[in-house]
Formats: C-alpha cells, sequence, structure tokens
C-alpha cells in the first residue's frame, strides 16, 4: 500500500466512526428531518451514478454504475417511505362525524 492510500483507508475509517457516533446520539424528535436530509444527499449519489452508468467509460465502470443506480435508487425510495410513516405518526387521528340533528337515526 502506497502512503496515499493508508491515508485513505485512515480517513475513511475515522468517517465511519464518527457518522456511528452522530447518528447513535441523535434525538428521536430529529429522525424526520435527518431523513429528509439523507433523501436528498441519496438523490445527489443517484445523480452521480446514472452518470457513471451513461457514461463511455468501459464496460466494468457501466455495470458498477448500474449497481450504483440500483442500490441508491432503493435507498432513496425507502427513506421516503420510512419518511411518510414517521410523519403519519405526527397526524391526528381523525374524528367520526357527530349527529347535530338530536335524530340518533338516518333520515
Amino acid at each position: 500500500m502506497t502512503a496515499t492510500q493508508i491515508i485513505q483507508l485512515y480517513v475513511f475509517i475515522l468517517a465511519g466512526f464518527v457518522g456511528f457516533l452522530v447518528i447513535t446520539r441523535v434525538p428521536h424528535l430529529l429522525h424526520t428531518p435527518l431523513m429528509a436530509a439523507t433523501n436528498a444527499i441519496s438523490g445527489i449519489s443517484l445523480v452521480g451514478s446514472i452518470v457513471l452508468a451513461g457514461g463511455q467509460y468501459g464496460k466494468v465502470a457501466t455495470i458498477l454504475g448500474f449497481i450504483a443506480v440500483v442500490c441508491a435508487m432503493t435507498n432513496v425510495v425507502g427513506g421516503f417511505i420510512i419518511t411518510d410513516r414517521m410523519l403519519g405518526m405526527f397526524k391526528r387521528a381523525e374524528s367520526k362525524p357527530t349527529d347535530t340533528t338530536g335524530a340518533g337515526g338516518s333520515a
């Protein structure tokens, strides 16, 4: 391994460790905004993977780009589904309409 590869590996491991610590310390109330920001970042990686898959960089780059598109799209769709479910938890339950006529039955 070269010195550059060792530095890159060190930065990757450090970023993973810091990311894990940051995510585990987020209060539950902030998870929905955090998920929305994560979906935006996944959208950016989706655009980059589409550029890689569609470019004429060779067969291996096209295959890896396609795999990246599938993974990023799964992440985006799953993130939006989870965010929608989390936002649904904050909606008020709809109450049944009350009978204001006092008749108690149908007309």
